[in-house]
């Protein structure tokens, strides 16, 4: 019987890979895995806008294309593009800007409701027994150096807001002229790496499904919640569905944010009542829809499981901030993308990642293709 080298691969003819024990190689992989987190997170400030103007470029580009294909010349789809991002930026940023003005004119005519709610609140306390005394002492004990710390540090996190948006800007309208030469960069990619051609057009694939799937979704919950607040009588009902239609971008935990200003809005206009009311309807409404059915749908159109897409929030925000908690999924599809679907040895994970057990394409096609051919399939099956 022939003895086989260990170094040699499995069919005898090249070196083998696995020249480094399996342990020393996993503790090199989370090592590495902690200093690419470190920097990610050191250049949070870069990777947050950058990924975001590549999100909203890959939302519109079909678009480009399509006009393309109509025979438009190449600048004017990239006019047509660039008019379009910057359109749907403003509009949203002119919805955000008019809601904040309009509460900010209503948050002054409930400040004696306000007054009553805190008598109130102070009232059951002392039921409690916690006594005025008590309740003195614990806001005596507040640190107002903290308050102010805190206040400049939301200032200077405003003033960096801006500085990014206007990076954001400035990205959005270089990514809109490339744009047009991805498709032609990707194809010459898949003459020589075909893989890495795949991976990409999955990743762009995938962006695309999930943020259709999530403005479905979105403008479903908004038109709902809208309508449920505008019958309870809560205040700029039109607004709320806004920031609902926003937050819906978050997986899983988004309505809760949405849910805060209706509800105190509630409690101010009719007491604990109507908030326990908006708090279930909006409960029926979003956690059926955005928490059980649309993660489901997310799932099987981006290929993640439910569980991933929780763990990949929470990864995300804790990485880059709200920001991240937005660009959960597209990150993750990028990090898939570069981690799984370029490597097919890691294929296999694919298996993990997805919402039911199915096997990746690839596999599939494979064995399609021997199926259609008894010979082949022998064949494969002796190898």
């Amino acid at each position: 019987m022939e003895e086989r080298n260990p170094r040699l691969s499995s069919d005898g003819l090249a070196p083998s890979r696995d020249l480094l024990p399996r342990a020393l190689v996993v503790l090199l992989g989370a090592a590495a895995v902690v200093v690419v987190v470190a920097g990610v997170r050191a250049a949070g400030w870069l990777v947050g806008p950058v990924f975001t103007a590549l999100v909203i470029v890959i939302a519109v580009s079909p678009v480009q294309d399509r006009l393309r294909r109509r025979g438009w010349p190449a600048w004017l789809t990239t006019t047509v593009l660039v008019v379009l991002v910057y359109g749907v930026l403003a509009l949203l940023t002119l919805g955000i800007v008019v809601s904040l003005a309009r509460l900010a004119g209503l948050v002054p005519q409930y400040t004696d409701q306000a007054a009553e709610v805190v008598r109130d609140a102070s009232a059951g306390l002392s039921r409690l027994g916690v006594g005025p005394d008590q309740l003195r002492a614990a806001a005596e004990s507040l640190d107002l150096g903290k308050l102010s710390g805190l206040l400049t540090a939301l200032l200077a996190d405003v003033a960096g807001l801006v500085s990014n948006l206007v990076f954001l800007l400035a990205l959005l309208l270089f990514l809109s002229v490339e744009a047009g030469g991805a498709g032609q960069r990707i194809a010459a990619i898949a003459t020589d790496r075909p893989a890495v051609s795949a991976a990409l057009r999955g990743f762009t694939g995938g962006t695309r499904r999930y943020l259709l799937v999530t403005t479905v979704f979105g403008l479903v919950v908004a038109a709902l919640d809208a309508l449920v607040l505008a019958v309870i009588g809560i205040p700029l009902a039109l607004t709320w569905g806004l920031l609902s239609f926003i937050t819906n971008y978050i997986p899983n935990v988004g309505f809760l944010i949405g849910l805060a200003p209706p509800a105190i809005l509630g409690l101010l206009t009719g007491g604990a009542d109507r908030m326990v009311l908006v708090i279930v309807c909006y409960g029926v409404i979003n956690f059926v829809l955005q928490s059980l059915i649309q993660p489901r749908f997310v799932g099987d159109a981006v290929g993640l499981s439910v569980t991933v897409t929780f763990v990949a929030l929470v990864f995300w925000a804790w990485l880059l901030g709200p920001l991240g908690a937005i660009l959960a999924i597209p990150m993750t599809l990028l990090a898939k993308a570069l981690l799984v679907d370029l490597d097919p040895r890691a294929r296999w994970a694919d298996v993990l990642l997805r919402s039911g057990p199915r096997r990746p394409p690839d596999s599939r096609r494979r064995e399609a293709l021997f199926s259609r051919w008894p010979h082949r399939a022998a064949a494969g099956r002796k190898e």
